[in-house]
C-alpha cells in the first residue's frame, strides 16, 4: 500500500503540468475546428475498418480500428473536466462523445445494409465476443480507464495509449450495434450496447478517480461546486451498478453453459466409446445442447444419451443430436515433387 501511495505522490499534478494536460484534452478557440475535422475523419475511418473487420471476422482488422479510433480522448476529457470543476468543458466533451457514438452506429448500420453476405451471430468471433459482456469485462474496463487517465496525465508514458485503446473496446461494440440493427438482431444490439456503456462509464469513473488522486482538482480553478462534482461521479457509479446487472446475468449464463458443455462432452464420449463414432462438437446455448458425432455403422441408442444427460445435468434441456455417417474413408494422396 505504501508503494501505491508513493506512486501517486511522485506523479502529482503541479500548476506547471496543467497547461500541457489541458492542451491534450481540450480543443478550444482556433484549435477547435481542425480538431473536430480530424475527429470526424478518424471516427468515420475507424468505423468503416471495424465494421469490415467484424463482417469478415478479422481480429487484426478490428484491432487496427481500435488504435485509430478517437473516442478515448473526449471521454477522458469529460472525466477531467468534472474533476477540474469546469461545467462547460464537461458538457462539450460529453456532447462530442454522443455525436461520435451516433456517427459510429449510423455508419456501421449503413455498412451492414450494404453487405450482401450472411453474418453469423453465433460463429463470428468478432460479434459473439461483444454481445455477451460479463463482469470480467467490467473489471478490464475499470483497469483500462485508470491506465488511460494515468497515461494521459504523463507525457513520458503517453506511448502506452495505443495499448489502452486496444484493451478497452469502444468503436467495435458500437459497430456491432449498428450491424445488428441492420439485421434486426435486437438482443445482439442490446448486448453490444451494454458492453460499450460498461467501457464508457468505467473510463469516466476510474479515470476520474485516478486524476483526482493525482491532485488535478487541487491545482486547477474550479467553477463547479465540489458537491455537484460528487453528484456527477455518484451518477456514473450508479450507471455502472445498473449495467452490472445484465453483466452478472450473462456471467451466470456463460458459467452454466460452460459446465453443461463439459458434462455433456464427457457423457457423449462415454456414450460413443463402444461404437465406431466419435464426438466432433458439443455446444450449449440457453437450454439447448448440440452434439455432433461422426462415424461408421449404427450409432448408439439415442435414449441412452438422453437418459445420462437428464441425470447429470439435473434440468430439462433440448438435445440437438447431429449424426454424420461415414461409409467410405477416402485416402488423400499428396503428390511429391521429383
Amino acid at each position: 500500500m505504501s508503494k501505491f501511495s508513493e506512486l501517486f505522490r511522485e506523479n502529482k499534478f503541479t500548476p506547471e503540468d496543467v497547461p500541457s494536460f489541458e492542451k491534450k484534452l481540450f480543443f478550444e478557440g482556433v484549435r477547435q475546428r481542425p480538431y473536430l475535422v480530424r475527429f470526424v475523419v478518424l471516427i468515420f475511418l475507424s468505423t468503416v475498418i471495424a465494421s469490415g473487420g467484424i463482417i469478415i471476422d478479422s481480429t487484426a482488422t478490428v484491432i487496427g480500428a481500435m488504435i485509430i479510433a478517437p473516442l478515448m480522448t473526449p471521454i477522458i476529457a469529460t472525466a477531467a473536466a468534472v474533476v477540474m470543476g469546469t461545467r462547460g468543458r464537461a458538457l462539450n466533451s460529453l456532447l462530442l462523445v454522443g455525436a461520435g457514438v451516433a456517427l459510429v452506429i449510423f455508419v456501421s448500420w449503413f455498412a451492414g445494409n450494404l453487405d450482401t453476405g450472411v453474418i453469423s451471430y453465433t460463429s463470428d468471433t468478432q460479434i459473439t465476443g461483444r454481445i455477451s459482456p460479463r463482469l470480467a469485462d467490467l473489471m478490464i474496463a475499470l483497469a483500462s480507464g485508470a491506465a488511460g487517465a494515468f497515461a494521459m496525465s504523463r507525457d513520458d508514458i503517453a506511448d502506452s495509449l495505443p495499448g489502452v485503446a486496444i484493451s478497452i473496446s469502444l468503436v467495435p461494440p458500437l459497430c456491432v450495434v449498428g450491424i445488428a440493427l441492420s439485421d434486426g438482431q435486437w438482443p445482439a444490439a442490446f448486448g453490444a450496447l451494454v458492453l460499450f456503456l460498461t467501457n464508457f462509464l468505467s473510463i469516466l469513473l476510474a479515470g476520474g478517480i485516478v486524476l483526482a488522486l493525482l491532485g488535478l482538482e487541487r491545482v486547477t480553478a474550479r467553477t463547479l461546486p465540489r458537491q455537484a462534482r460528487r453528484r456527477a461521479f455518484l451518477v456514473i457509479a450508479l450507471g455502472i451498478l445498473l449495467v452490472s446487472i445484465p453483466l452478472g446475468l450473462t456471467s451466470g449464463r456463460v458459467a452454466r453453459e460452460t459446465i453443461t458443455v463439459s458434462r455433456t462432452a464427457r457423457i457423449a464420449q462415454e456414450w460413443v466409446a463402444q461404437s465406431e463414432y466419435e464426438v466432433r462438437k458439443v455446444e450449449a446455448r440457453d437450454d439447448e445442447v448440440t452434439v455432433l458425432i461422426a462415424g461408421k455403422g449404427s450409432p448408439p441408442a439415442t435414449s441412452e444419451l438422453v437418459s445420462e444427460l437428464e441425470s447429470a445435468l439435473r434440468n430439462q434441456v433440448i438435445l440437438d443430436l447431429e449424426i454424420i455417417p461415414i461409409e467410405n474413408e477416402r485416402l488423400e494422396i499428396i503428390p511429391v515433387d521429383e
